[in-house]
């Protein structure tokens, strides 16, 4: 294989690995859409735990943020 035919093939590779990822783009997308419109379902529903549950995820971020940053300063 020479330097010419090589390029083609790794052309042709970088297409078909950028339509693949397109296409799981898209599939991701539309999990996403699904899994958005569930928790928009389960906060009407549910208020008071989703604002529970939100504020224990921001918790848990802030510490380990702040753990983080701690660790960096020493």
């Amino acid at each position: 294989m020479n330097k010419k035919e090589a390029q083609k093939k790794v052309e042709a590779m970088k297409k078909n690995v950028k339509v693949f990822a397109q296409k799981e783009l898209a599939k991701a997308k539309v999990e996403m859409a699904k899994a958005a419109k569930k928790v928009e379902q389960y906060v009407k529903k549910n208020p008071e735990k989703a604002a529970i549950i939100s504020a224990g995820i921001g918790a848990a971020i802030g510490a380990a943020v702040a753990a983080l940053i701690s660790k960096k300063r020493k």
